[in-house]
């Protein structure tokens, strides 16, 4: 069977680093090029693909099956609009969109296009989070009372990225880290009942909000999500307390700084954390107290691109479907009211 010829709305970061490697390593995929609208990088790194001058010539292209939408939140809705109406499939990067109609439209068109659409939400796939997410579904600590999840910077500087400090609809760090942690919290716990969130703006000369508390809302527990630009010394990413024992956990994948260093994804120890990130897991079972260090499992995006070309080839479901991606806009906009209004809001 062909591999599934895919393009790039971009060659920024996220096309650079989390895209274009993991798509030119896995076989059922041929890499196509992508769209350049000044600097043309991508054939620096892969010789035999396209720069793209414009959107056009990838929607006319009927060799190309699958598009990535890696451009700017504010864009994702039109563009990713316009490729499933193009008759492809689409990846879209977070935040899916900066509504939760617009989302629900996308599911729409592409249901009525026949066409596969999923939200890139790689962090799914960090070593940290999936060893998390072990120790939860082995049972270890019991009935949860309380978590936290961090996604924490020291950042205080404005971002040279023009879009990412202009007033908009895709602008801010709730849009930016906030789906991240969002999409985790709902891919561990489902939708919680309530929320309360304080979301503000910290940096001097900033226009967009750079601070979020969001405190989900669950039957028998609360789960704290948090995220800041003036974090010098970061909290543990992941903090669980049950009633048999807690799990702490640094925010500790590699794969993004591999990938910054320029190594590719193609070794069998890819993703794999140093021992000394290891979580602490101290619980009691059967009566005896255990304390322990856990071995991280391994971290890779390749699972991200491999359900999608089960889900494309085999008729299968997308990794993270539209309906994860209008889950986490839901959030994201009950937690701006509830900022907004310094209330609890039921959704």
């Amino acid at each position: 069977m062909a591999p599934i010829k895919t393009a790039l709305l971009s060659f920024g970061m996220s096309g650079k680093l989390f895209h274009a490697p993991f798509i030119q390593l896995h076989p059922g995929f041929e890499l196509a090029g992508a769209w350049e609208r000044s600097n043309r990088l991508i054939q620096n790194f892969y010789p035999e693909v396209k720069s793209y001058h414009t959107l056009e010539e990838i929607l006319a292209d009927d060799s190309i099956e699958l598009v990535i939408v890696n451009t700017p939140t504010g864009t994702h809705y039109g563009y990713a609009k316009q490729v499933l109406q193009a008759g492809k499939h689409a990846v879209v990067e977070k935040a899916f969109t900066t509504t939760v109609a617009e989302a629900i439209e996308l599911k729409e068109i592409a249901a009525a296009e026949n066409r596969k659409i999923s939200v890139y939400q790689n962090r799914r796939w960090d070593s940290d989070f999936k060893t998390v997410k072990k120790i939860l579904n082995e049972g270890w600590l019991g009935d949860l009372v309380e978590a936290e999840i961090h996604f924490d910077r020291y950042k205080p500087q404005l971002s040279p990225k023009v879009h990412k400090e202009t007033t908009g609809a895709g602008a801010g760090l709730l849009k930016d880290l906030g789906p991240h942690l969002i999409d985790q919290a709902l891919s561990l716990f489902g939708k919680p009942e309530a929320l309360y969130a304080d979301i503000r703006i910290t940096r001097d000369g900033s226009v967009v909000d750079d601070w979020f508390d969001i405190l989900l809302f669950y039957p028998t527990m609360r789960l704290r999500l948090k995220s800041g630009l003036f974090v010098k010394e970061a909290l543990p990413g992941y903090i669980f307390h049950g009633k048999k024992g807690s799990f702490i956990k640094g925010r500790t994948d590699i794969q993004e700084t591999e990938l910054l260093a320029g190594k590719a994804p193609n070794t069998d120890d890819w993703g794999t954390e140093p021992a000394g990130e290891r979580g602490l897991l101290n619980v009691e079972k059967n009566g005896k107290q255990i304390r322990k260090k856990i071995k991280s499992l391994q971290g890779n995006y390749y699972g991200f691109y491999d359900e999608v070309y089960k889900a494309i080839r085999e008729n299968g479901e997308m990794p993270v479907t539209a309906d994860d991606g209008i889950h986490v806009m839901q959030i994201i906009e009950a937690a701006l009211a509830s900022s907004a209004e310094r209330k609890v809001v039921v959704l």
